[in-house]
């Protein structure tokens, strides 16, 4: 077979991921002929039909899944030598790959900045969806680094716990439910609570805190879009169940405020992973390390402001976390 270029390689890839040649053009910053000349080029080195059209998508073959199991694993083989070398240099740089779970795209601002500010080499490729979607980039190997809740079962990963993740009713400022000093979950229960799809991390949470007080997993509506729900909370139409992290930009708005319960915060723990089974770039492990070392200290700055601007303030705990007041 004779020699493929990289670019051809990642145009398979690319294919492959968004099943469009269109939408692949556009990954590249090229055109769509550009992509269907490097994958007519690759098709005529192999010798074989790689891709295939279904309706308006663009599938792979038999051929095309193992030429594209291959790609993959050279452009990240080529990808650790360009690391490896500027290691050499004593230059930390390379493309971090990392994905987040939706909760989590407000949590990461303040551990990236710092960290890539002292690496102005390293070049940031953030990947943000739903906790099963993030699981898929991370065992299909689009990503190195996965940040979530509670670390998959299906997959094997060394996981370290860097942050404590914080969860609290919220609702309008305004919702009657703000006049009372004292609530309880059968308040929560009387009205029409906002909650996310099962599987992720706040859903996960609030069933647990219920089956734990005893009381039936009757919620009033299901979401799968923290923003809706903050959307839908801040208009009157019910209360939320959400991420601190999440709800940043709306307290400080006043759109929203946190409600007073003494079930609050509900914490549980950011993780940040890899899988286990092959070793990560050196700029995603110098990542990891930062978020280990940093993670806890710079989140609990932005959680100082959210509380604040909620009205509500916290209190250093036992466990030399903190709870809200």
């Amino acid at each position: 077979m004779h020699h493929a270029s990289f670019r051809q390689l990642e145009a398979l890839t690319l294919v492959a991921r968004h099943e469009s040649v269109s939408r692949a053009a556009d990954a590249l910053h090229v055109t769509q002929p550009a992509i269907s000349l490097q994958l007519r080029t690759l098709e005529d080195i192999c010798g074989i039909a790689l891709t295939r059209k279904v309706g308006r998508n663009i599938q792979l073959t038999a051929a095309g899944e193992v030429m594209l199991e291959f790609s993959e694993r050279i452009l990240r083989l080529w990808e650790q030598a360009a690391d490896e070398l500027a290691a050499l240099r004593g230059v930390t740089s390379g493309t971090l790959r990392i994905g987040a779970v939706t909760t989590a795209e407000h949590l990461l601002p303040p551990l990236l900045v710092p960290f890539t500010m002292e690496r102005p080499d390293v070049r940031l490729k953030l990947q943000v969806g739903n906790r099963a979607e993030i699981v898929n980039m991370l065992a299909r190997h689009e990503i190195d680094l996965a940040i979530m809740g509670t670390p998959p079962r299906e997959l094997r990963t060394n996981a370290a716990r860097f942050a404590r993740h914080p969860m609290a009713f919220v609702a309008s400022p305004g919702h009657q439910l703000m006049k009372k000093k004292k609530l309880t979950l059968n308040d929560v229960m009387a009205a029409n609570l906002l909650v996310r799809e099962r599987g992720s991390g706040t859903r996960t949470a609030i069933e647990r805190l219920f089956r734990e007080a005893g009381h039936p997993l009757n919620f009033g509506s299901e979401v799968s879009s923290n923003e809706a729900i903050k959307r839908m909370v801040s208009a009157g139409l019910g209360i939320g169940f959400l991420s601190v992290h999440a709800c940043g930009l709306e307290f400080e708005a006043g759109l929203l405020a946190i409600l007073p319960m003494q079930e609050h915060p509900v914490e549980a723990d950011w993780h940040v992973m890899h899988l286990t089974d092959q070793p990560i770039p050196k700029v995603a492990a110098a990542f990891q390390d930062y978020v280990i070392e940093h993670g806890q200290e710079l989140v609990e700055r932005e959680l100082e402001g959210a509380y604040k601007q909620s009205g509500r303030r916290r209190k250093p705990r036992a466990d030399g976390a903190a709870a809200a007041e």
